[in-house]
């Protein structure tokens, strides 16, 4: 690219002095203010990671000398995620707590996370975050344009019927169920013999009550935040595949902050990412208890067995690909 450069002229060495004055001027008198930077997210407030987002925008200031501030943009305010990471690659938004389904579109890896059945519990996924693997998921998404910062949970992934409860898939058959629109789940729930149908998560409620969705894939924490129960009368329990969020921060951003601004966001973004997880362990027990009497629920003990043919369609999915095949196996803790 050529660099075009031009001799300044009076009125512009004129304007950057006064500038450069100013700038002195409020250092020396402490008026300097912190710099905003904008995170934007799906869930609703009451989410974890949510809460999560508003820690980090309690924290930062402190953390940062008070050189940074966060304002926090919760249930789409600022668009969908495909949006969001829009404005993010154009330097827009500053950050994102994202969902790592979305976020595969940009590092494919990180649909490890969503073999079924590799994972018991949140707890089983959270301390799969801590692997190499893992770490190399974040990694990837430099390509995209983007810093990957680490990772939280919600809830383990479930299946909410707008009727009776589903508990094989001869009962999903043709059914039109709300997934997020990315490979792994659209595989699996293709080959369980439903119609994955992407909704936008605001979109949700008006579409179970007026039966554009016969259900969803779907964890607790955003069935409870949403009231998702008011529209859905059938849950079945399945833990059938994990859920992360991935923190993203726009490069553009990040290349603008100093070492100890990034230093300041990290640390801030390592204690509430690992606070939201640990509040996500007792928010299952919790949400599930908020939903009895509400919903009619039955527990799939046998998952893995019961969808062994989807669950082999999303094997066969991620071969070839090796940071998914390392992830699985230090995850197995093989």
């Amino acid at each position: 690219m050529t660099k075009t450069i031009t001799c300044p002229t009076r009125r512009a060495l004129l304007g950057t002095a006064f500038a450069a004055a100013a700038f002195f001027t409020a250092a020396l008198g402490g008026a300097a203010e912190a710099r905003e930077l904008r995170m934007g997210l799906i869930t609703p407030p009451s989410h974890v990671w949510t809460r999560v987002a508003e820690r980090m925008a309690e924290k930062l200031p402190e953390a940062s000398g008070g050189a940074l501030s966060l304002a926090v943009f919760p249930a789409g305010q600022l668009g969908s995620e495909q949006e969001m990471f829009q404005q993010m690659s154009g330097g827009l938004l500053d950050a994102g707590l994202m969902t790592a389904a979305i976020t595969s579109l940009r590092a494919p890896s990180l649909q490890g996370w969503f073999t079924p059945y590799l994972f018991g519990d949140v707890s089983d996924a959270i301390a799969a975050a801590d692997t190499e693997a893992a770490q190399e998921m974040l990694a990837e998404l430099d390509r995209a344009g983007l810093v990957g910062i680490g990772y939280t949970f919600a809830g383990m992934r479930h299946i909410l019927m707008k009727d009776a409860p589903a508990t094989s898939p001869e009962d999903l058959q043709r059914k039109k169920i709300r997934i997020v629109p990315f490979p792994a789940m659209k595989t699996w729930w293709e080959t369980v013999g439903a119609v994955p149908t992407p909704v936008n998560l605001t979109e949700v409620y008006q579409s179970l009550q007026s039966g554009l969705l016969d259900g969803i894939d779907i964890d607790l924490d955003a069935l409870v935040g949403l009231k998702f129960d008011e529209v859905a009368h059938g849950l079945t329990i399945t833990n059938h595949m994990s859920f992360p969020a991935v923190l993203t921060v726009s490069k553009v951003t990040w290349m603008t902050l100093s070492e100890e601004e990034r230093a300041a966001f990290t640390e801030v973004a390592a204690e509430a990412l690992a606070w939201g997880s640990q509040e996500q362990v007792a928010a299952e027990r919790d949400n599930l208890a908020a939903l009895e009497g509400k919903l009619e629920i039955v527990t799939l003990e046998d998952g893995g067995t019961v969808f062994a043919e989807a669950n082999a369609a999303v094997d066969a999915s991620f071969e070839g690909n090796p940071v998914i095949g390392k992830f699985r196996t230090e995850a197995a803790g093989e």
